[in-house]
């Protein structure tokens, strides 16, 4: 059974007749966003709705994660566990035929409509078990992005995961590709406080999974070992940085990152985190230890021939005239170079205006140090020879790192020479920034210089956007401020104002006043709390849930005559407690903590004695025998308790809004409520 939505086929043969699984009325608005509105409208809905399921579903970014690969206009694709179409109509618009696997009818639908206008998809829906064998053996794609990490629901059994890659495996063609993309349990974004993507626990992939769940992730060698059992021995990892589901960089085993790259972490889209520690610079030291696989928050795994690609980065969150890809590709003989291509048509004039950028910046460095690297056009992309050496960036992160201010400020000093020279010439690089300098012995060679102007831009502007951009890869880097705006521009705050909202206004222009990727984390409007906020919170929590026992011997309560009881909580809302009443006790006061709250007495005893509501005095409301209300942040029971020995209490507390609180308790009856002594 099958049907037609525009020229999207849908097949039904195996559909169970209803959805196993769905996010609830989102899918029906997001149902109802991809019915009535074009894909271009995608991007303003999204900043519109601040929804984190309408972002990640319909975010065209979501194919940066295979937009990299080579597939070819004659290459069959199977995509596992299509959901929403994310990926689909970018596979559909490389490929011959993309064949889809959905369990969901309503997300196939979904996948259906935003791809109404191509004739080479096929949705399959229903359960992956019951359509697997009826598939062919000779695709030249198997996808599984997002999707190995289930194994345990799609096939069940002892061995699951070595199951399901097998199956995957067996259906591509003999120089097909596997693509896996999946989360790397010790990413380490969740060491940092990030919560696990499937359950929204903290630590719990780290920890193994304690408390079970359908979905498992895997470290790099836990996924080797995967291999080993199915038999697997050609393969390639790649690392998506910051993670698959929106990369915006992916590195090779053939290029890995290096120092000071890593600065983009902070990318809680789907709900809070936490902040333990500086992710760059952990990640440079890990870097530097050489165990970045071990920690790359995602995992891009291709079974089969690694594709000549080992570093691709997408700048394509811009507006289009400026979107573009750097790749950069290794040949069969070893040999290494850089292509920058357009993302869209509409970014072929930028390329075209790059390569004359090569010949204007060449002629005013003429006989310098300084050296333009080489570019050459290839249709409608630039390519470049791979230029060796360390960036200027990480030259001053060394310095910094060592405490040599006499070498940072040389190295700055030189920067500041050679932007200065020629400046006359009418013909400004404004990214002339330190990762875009690479020094070798006694060449200082520029390797990016997309954002050339042939007119005069004043070195200042320039040297604060390079300044200004590496003071924002935080650690010891923002130490150089003074030095940098103060020292050698002489900047003022408000010019220093002034030069920030510039550079955001140039990010705007570039980005189409549309929000980059990394702006919808402030866009959704979940939070960090880094470790300051939690060590205030703690603190605050632990002066709210610290009892004070006050003891009237005569002269009145008093703080001389208290004791702080911090171990009063047993749980967040019940306090137990036994007090031991000093000689010559006449009363008995109990502050049992520093907040607005309900509380109920479920045991006071004086002696073993049980006391009732005659004979407790409180600055609350009482409701019934048992229940009060205290609509103040400093709560008191009071017992007189002459001659007595010992108090025990037990009380449940149950916090209330504000608003609901004032009802209970009147505004003009709180405003008269005092402390009884």
């Amino acid at each position: 059974m099958t049907e037609k939505i525009g020229n999207v086929v849908l097949d039904l043969t195996y559909y169970p007749g209803e959805d196993r699984y769905s996010d609830g009325a989102i899918e029906d608005e997001m149902l109802e966003i991809i019915q009535n509105h074009p894909v271009e409208e995608y991007p303003e809905i999204i900043e519109k709705k601040k929804s984190w399921p309408i972002f990640y579903h319909l975010s065209p970014f979501r194919t940066n994660i295979i937009d990299w690969l080579p597939i070819k206009k004659t290459d069959k694709v199977l995509e596992i566990g299509s959901g929403c179409g994310a990926i689909t109509g970018a596979l559909a618009r490389k490929a011959a035929h993309v064949t889809c696997i959905e369990l969901s009818k309503k997300r196939s639908l979904m996948n259906a409509y935003r791809h109404k206008d191509m004739s080479n998809i096929t949705i399959m829906v229903g359960n992956f078990q019951d359509i697997e064998p009826q598939l062919p053996y000779d695709y030249d794609y198997v996808l599984l992005v997002g999707v190995f990490e289930y194994g345990q629901s799609y096939i069940g059994g002892n061995t699951p995961y070595e199951d399901f890659m097998r199956i995957c495996n067996q259906h591509r063609g003999k120089d097909g590709r596997m693509i896996i993309a999946i989360e790397n349990k010790f990413g380490l974004k969740y060491w940092a406080g990030c919560r696990e993507d499937h359950n929204a626990q903290f630590f719990s992939g780290i920890e193994g999974y304690p408390k079970g769940g359908s979905a498992r992730t895997f470290t790099k060698k836990g996924l080797e070992k995967l291999m080993q059992r199915v038999g697997i021995d050609e393969y390639a990892f790649y690392y998506p940085y910051p993670d698959y589901k929106f990369m915006s960089t992916i590195y090779s085993d053939q290029y890995l990152p290096k120092k000071g790259e890593l600065s983009t972490n902070l990318r809680n889209f789907d709900r809070d985190r936490m902040l333990l520690f500086d992710e760059k610079r952990v990640f440079d030291q890990v870097i530097d230890e050489e165990e970045f696989p071990l920690f790359s928050n995602s995992y891009l795994l291709v079974v089969g021939k690694a594709p000549e690609c080992v570093y691709c980065k997408f700048s394509n969150d811009r507006a289009k005239p400026w979107a573009i890809r750097t790749s950069m590709m290794k040949n069969t003989f070893g040999d290494l170079h850089v292509e920058k291509a357009p993302d869209t048509m509409a970014a072929v004039p930028h390329l075209k205006n790059t390569r004359k950028a090569y010949d204007l910046l060449s002629a005013r460095y003429k006989g310098t140090k300084i050296v333009i690297n080489q570019c050459k056009t290839m249709t409608s992309a630039l390519y470049f020879p791979f230029c060796k050496g360390k960036t200027l960036e990480e030259l001053l992160d060394e310095c910094l790192e060592n405490g040599d201010v006499q070498g940072f400020r040389a190295l700055v000093d030189e920067y500041m020479q050679w932007l200065t020279y020629g400046e006359g010439d009418s013909v400004s690089n404004l990214d002339f920034v330190f990762p875009n300098i690479l020094v070798d012995e006694n060449k200082w060679q520029v390797i990016d210089y997309e954002w050339t102007f042939e007119k005069l831009i004043p070195a200042k502007e320039i040297a604060f956007r390079a300044f200004y951009n590496y003071m924002l890869g935080g650690g010891n880097r923002e130490k150089c401020r003074e030095m940098l705006l103060g020292d050698i521009l002489q900047l003022t705050e408000s010019e220093v104002e002034e030069y920030i909202q510039n550079e955001k206004d140039f990010q705007k222009y570039i980005t189409g006043q549309r929000a980059a990727v990394g702006d919808m984390r402030e866009y959704i409007g979940n939070k960090v709390y880094d470790i300051a906020t939690l060590e205030s919170i703690f603190e605050d929590n632990a002066i709210r849930q610290i009892s004070q026992a006050f003891f009237d011997c005569g002269e009145g309560f008093s703080e001389e005559n208290s004791v702080l009881i911090k171990d009063s909580f047993v749980e967040k809302d019940t306090i137990v407690t036994k007090v031991a009443l000093p000689e010559g006790i006449k009363s008995f006061r109990f502050d049992p903590w520093s907040y607005d709250a309900i509380v109920r007495i479920e045991e006071l005893l004086v002696d073993g004695t049980p006391y009732t509501k005659e004979q407790i005095g409180v600055n609350g409301r009482w409701l019934d025998d048992t229940y009060i209300v205290f609509a103040t942040q400093d709560p008191n029971i009071v017992i007189a308790c002459e001659g007595a020995r010992e108090v025990s209490l037990r009380l449940k507390i149950y916090g209330l809004p504000k608003d609901l609180m004032a009802l209970l308790v009147p505004a003009e009856e709180s405003k008269k409520k005092k402390k009884l002594f």
